[in-house]
């Protein structure tokens, strides 16, 4: 894949994986072009951002450059860490995976310069610790995502269930009870509780949620110890293998967000962990559990150390230690993450904001009433090893969940593979200090 070095008078042709381009004029007022790398304009999310970055150039007299990013977020980070290597200001912003502040960190400038403490403050606190790296503030949170557990309001009601499980073992109770009534009703392919088992990333995050609710940690701790290896971790995941064949179908080892959600909407399952996006598809006017479900906190183990936990997942945006122009960036992105903005996003997008304060709004919970569901959510968030792992967080991920995925299909026992991922973390961990 070639990079062609930039004019503001140019279009960008990627040529390989993926062919974007930036939209531009050939001719420039006053003002400087920052360039935005951001999701598609083909899709929804891109069409917003670049119309908000459109607003915020026409009040300030300067100008947008959009870069399209490709809906794969493997080809996405593969295309930044080309502009990086090459150094490019061509790309002022850049919309970065709630991974990814430590591989960025070398290529990003510290917001803490344009975001005070009192700014800061006004966030979800997990996310800004994740994109803090070093004591450096390499983004600032633009849209946020967060694991949930959807339960059928419907069939808990006709099971005698006031309310959802807080714990794994009354989830397991409750999948049971409800998966054998239905079953008898004629309904052989019910199922209690689908997720995401398949070897990849979705994984590790339905497995960092397992062992956190059991205080099992965060695999590696934000001092680089790697903590995976431990009896909390063993049984978390002791629990999921158990789940394998009597509550969730054995093909759930082979299951993927869609894979999970088809089966959930389809009316054949009693709860499911998924993340919000799978909110608004589940109450469309067509589906068959539209008004017959809500969320909630995932559950927690009953031990003394057992927390809700719910895997961060979302979208930062990070200014360029390259850029020409960063005060003009740093205010974009201001705008951007901005509440006003964040208020816009949530109730014309449905997009779920970093700002606490947005999911008491009234006027966010009329168009979305389901997100007053969703503070604790958040609270309880949990982050990935990945601000501390930096570069060789993808490499920990693939080991992890692929172990995980064995002891999942009853090839290596829990022990076994928490031992086998912790011998594997400690080159890994090593080369970051």
């Amino acid at each position: 894949m070639k990079i062609l070095n930039l004019k503001t008078s140019t279009c960008l042709v990627i040529v390989g994986l993926f062919i974007g381009e930036f939209t531009c004029s050939t001719s420039r007022a006053a003002g400087v072009t920052i360039g935005l790398a951001a999701d598609s304009d083909v899709g929804l999310g891109g069409k917003w951002t670049k119309a908000r970055a459109e607003e915020w150039a026409a009040k300030t007299g300067n100008h947008i450059q959009y870069l399209n990013l490709p809906p794969s977020a493997n080809d996405v980070l593969q295309l930044f860490s080309q502009y990086w290597a090459a150094r490019t200001p061509e790309v002022d912003i850049y919309q970065i995976d709630v991974c990814w502040p430590g591989l960025a960190a070398p290529h990003a400038i510290d917001l803490r310069k344009y975001f005070s403490d009192d700014d800061m403050k006004q966030f979800f606190s997990r996310i800004v610790e994740n994109n803090t790296v070093d004591g450096r503030l390499i983004g600032i949170p633009f849209f946020t995502d967060a694991g949930l557990l959807y339960y059928r309001t419907d069939l808990l009601e006709k099971y005698g269930y006031k309310e959802p499980p807080t714990t794994w073992d009354e989830l397991v109770q409750m999948a049971k009870h409800i998966q054998d009534g239905e079953r008898a009703a004629a309904k052989s392919d019910f199922w209690g509780f689908v997720w995401q088992g398949s070897a990849y990333e979705g994984l590790t995050c339905d497995a960092l949620e397992w062992i956190y609710s059991y205080g099992g940690g965060t695999m590696v701790d934000p001092d680089g110890k790697i903590t995976i290896n431990n009896p909390d971790a063993t049984r978390a995941l002791q629990m999921a293998k158990s789940w394998v064949g009597t509550i969730s179908p054995v093909g759930v080892t082979t299951y993927k967000e869609e894979e999970s959600r088809n089966l959930w909407q389809s009316g054949n399952a009693a709860f499911m962990r998924n993340w919000p996006y799978c909110y608004a598809l589940g109450s469309a006017k067509e589906s068959p559990i539209a008004g017959k479900f809500a969320v909630t906190v995932l559950p927690k183990s009953t031990g003394d150390s057992a927390k809700h936990a719910a895997t961060l997942g979302g979208w930062q945006l990070m200014v360029s230690k390259y850029s020409s122009h960063p005060d003009e960036a740093a205010d974009l992105v201001r705008y951007l993450t901005s509440a006003e903005i964040q208020k816009r996003d949530a109730i014309e997008l449905t997009r779920l904001p970093t700002r606490p304060e947005l999911y008491k709004d009234n006027d966010v919970l009329a168009a979305n009433p389901w997100f007053g569901q969703l503070l604790p959510v958040f609270s309880n968030s949990v982050a990935r090893p990945s601000t501390v792992l930096k570069a060789n967080y993808n490499q920990f991920a693939n080991l992890f969940f692929n172990h995980v995925n064995k002891v999942l299909n009853n090839e290596e026992t829990p022990q076994d593979s928490l031992a086998s991922v912790a011998a594997g973390s400690v080159k890994l961990v090593g080369s970051q200090k």
